[in-house]
């Protein structure tokens, strides 16, 4: 699925180092991705294994899928996070710097000595590991997964082109972002003509339970519209949960709903953890979501990035606000933030 027009001759050379050492491994092979995995993670481990079990290989793919992804693995497919590394192990890391072992999930990879593949479209990776695919021109980690299937010579099914189309449809926001190039398209069209069910996709992931709802209703009452609406902010946290019934994987999408609000160019989802708190950040325009994201420990990309934050919530917000103040200074030119108050002229629901 390369195109020869516009691959460059390192990701051609990364492809083809990846496919060979996937070749020439005799073991066991570990496909992982990181902690909380979404559309992409999840379907470039299912697209990878699936196509490195049709040439025989022995695939592990340790993951825990959260029920909204559910629909898409087959019973026995992925295993449970191993308590320790088979003999002879080949790791294959998926969207997610294999640097940042913290964040791998499904296996321990901060004591595995063997080789490591990393497939990675995230702009923080600090590309170190035995063969290497990092793009952060490519919108989803599947795109590039879709180009070592292809070098692989493997035949093209459904079952291996569907779960890559996820990844794909997921990372874009179905297409909607400006990270979409001409090249996706060409990905998606040649996954669909594989057979790949982006209706199918799009209807499953469409479905929410009541308990959703439920929780959104609490959650809507914690939203904050600050800087003029520039920025909408919103928390969750256990009482929440317990109140509506729910669960955190509930809250997977909503922050894609804060960034739907008129004239916002930054969503902030805060899942409140009590001494801990996770932070999904969307944005649109010149403002960085990886900016705010890398100031408070995290990465990720320049519209979409999280961090995670060892603090209390009320130790973690001035860190946020400062670092929000900070970018929104930075996109609009003026090089300085003065520390005002972020809530002024701000409007609560």
């Amino acid at each position: 699925m390369i195109n020869p027009a516009n691959g460059d001759t390192s990701y051609r050379e990364g492809v083809a180092a990846i496919v060979r050492l996937l070749r020439e491994h005799s073991g066991p092979v570990v496909i992982l991705a990181h902690e909380g995995p979404d559309g992409d993670a999840l379907g470039s481990v299912l697209g990878l294994a699936r196509a490195l079990r049709s040439l025989g290989k022995e695939v592990v793919a340790p993951m825990d899928v959260p029920r909204y992804l559910s629909f898409l693995p087959e019973p026995g497919e992925l295993s449970a996070p191993l308590e320790s590394w088979p003999a002879d192990a080949l790791a294959v890391v998926l969207d997610v710097d294999n640097n940042d072992p913290a964040r791998v999930a499904g296996a321990d990879l901060s004591i595995f000595e063997g080789p490591v593949i990393n497939i990675d479209h995230h702009g923080t990776n600090r590309r170190q590991a035995t063969a290497l695919l990092v793009d952060p021109a490519r919108p989803a980690a599947a795109m590039m997964v879709a180009d070592v299937v292809d070098a692989l010579g493997v035949t093209w099914t459904e079952a291996i082109a569907t779960p890559l189309m996820l990844g794909l449809n997921t990372d874009t926001g179905s297409f909607r972002f400006n990270s979409v190039t001409p090249e996706t398209f060409e990905c998606a069209a040649r996954l669909l003509a594989h057979g790949a069910r982006l209706g199918w996709i799009n209807d499953s992931m469409a479905q929410n339970p009541r308990t959703y709802y439920l929780l959104l209703r609490e959650v809507l009452g914690t939203m904050e519209f600050l800087h003029g609406g520039r920025v909408v902010l919103a928390r969750v946290d256990d009482a929440m949960l317990e109140r509506a019934g729910g669960s955190w994987e509930d809250v997977e999408s909503y922050v894609g709903m804060l960034r739907a609000s008129e004239g916002a160019e930054l969503a902030v989802m805060v899942k409140d953890f009590g001494e801990r708190v996770k932070l999904s950040l969307r944005s649109r325009g010149k403002v960085s979501a990886q900016n705010i994201a890398v100031a408070l420990g995290g990465g990720g990309h320049v519209p979409a990035a999280g961090a995670t934050v060892a603090e209390p919530y009320a130790a973690v917000r001035p860190q946020l606000d400062a670092a929000i103040g900070a970018e929104l200074a930075r996109a609009d030119g003026t090089g300085r933030w003065d520390g005002g108050d972020l809530r002024g002229g701000s409007l609560r629901v």
